[in-house]
């Protein structure tokens, strides 16, 4: 599922505005050197990993109408973005305002860099400057948890990237669904008592595992885990936005946190002190309902 892009398609005087520039008396000789830089391609460095594992497209069907922040993956960490905001309305539409710091791109294109070239600049997508001197480009989304192609026109060179995004549904709030996407407590009627749980860990490199079953707490329809790492280089947690200290990092980083919800992919945050410096590494764990005992 997973995808490494290595080239960027060139592209040299196409956009728009520059266009309209253009002097009508060219030469078709011109327009034909033009047509041969523009399908000059560049190695650039190798594209980061997007998504997570066995992640399914999510439509505007299964949201409610509003503007919600959202987590936005990105293949290349020269496409930094600083924030985006999703936008359900009452049709169903989705799009999002990708929101970045520089003014490093011209135009977006929800595509190819190659296909950008054949557009010839209908469908470019141009920014705004919000408040903050921030660039905003207005895109639509075809699904959430899905791999979007884009490409981005470099303000410097004029030339096209290719860029693979993610909208992250996990990123979302409850109340930006118009069903619950997992199971709780009160729902599957789990009494309070202390129980166990398989769990999975995913995401990171893939070396590092949790302790399956977990001891699960329950009371007051509130469920409470203990994640043993297999490893003792974790120093804190993020969970719903708040941090987790460990209880123990003798043999194994030990923490007790809050589940959000059976028999999905809940989204976590763990920092690691194993690297030459703390890194905050993004999983997912996946408590499985059925085998709570």
């Amino acid at each position: 599922m997973k995808k490494i892009i290595l080239t960027a398609v060139c592209l040299l005087c196409i956009c728009p505005a520059m266009t309209a520039c253009k002097n009508t008396e060219s030469s078709s000789s011109e327009k034909a050197i033009s047509s041969s830089e523009t399908e000059t391609q560049q190695v650039t460095a190798p594209q980061e990993e997007v998504g997570y594992d066995g992640m399914q497209a999510i439509s505007a069907d299964s949201l409610n109408e509003g503007e919600y922040h959202i987590s936005v993956d990105s293949s290349s960490s020269m496409f930094k973005i600083a924030d985006c905001i999703l936008k359900v309305d009452k049709d169903k539409n989705m799009t999002a305002d990708i929101i970045i710091n520089s003014k490093s791109y011209d135009y977006l294109f929800m595509g190819t860099g190659e296909e950008a070239l054949a557009d010839g600049g209908e469908n470019f997508i141009s920014y705004t400057v919000n408040d903050e001197d921030q660039s905003v480009f207005t895109v639509s989304v075809e699904a959430l948890d899905k791999e979007i192609q884009c490409a981005a026109l470099s303000a410097k060179k004029q030339e096209w990237y290719d860029r693979i995004l993610v909208f992250r549904a996990d990123s979302l709030p409850d109340e930006a669904f118009s069903e619950n996407r997992y199971n709780t407590v009160e729902s599957l009627g789990i009494s309070d008592g202390d129980y166990t749980v398989e769990v999975v860990l995913e995401g990171g490199s893939g070396r590092t595992s949790v302790q399956s079953p977990a001891k699960l707490a329950v009371k007051d329809n509130t469920a409470t885990a203990e994640i043993i790492f297999s490893s003792n280089k974790y120093d804190y947690m993020m969970v719903n936005g708040e941090k987790y200290l460990p209880i123990s990092v003798e043999e194994n980083s030990v923490f007790e946190i809050p589940v959000n919800g059976f028999d999905y992919k809940m989204p976590i945050s763990a920092d690691t002190t194993a690297m030459s410096q703390p890194y905050e590494i993004e999983y997912t764990l996946y408590f499985d309902s059925e085998t709570i005992k």
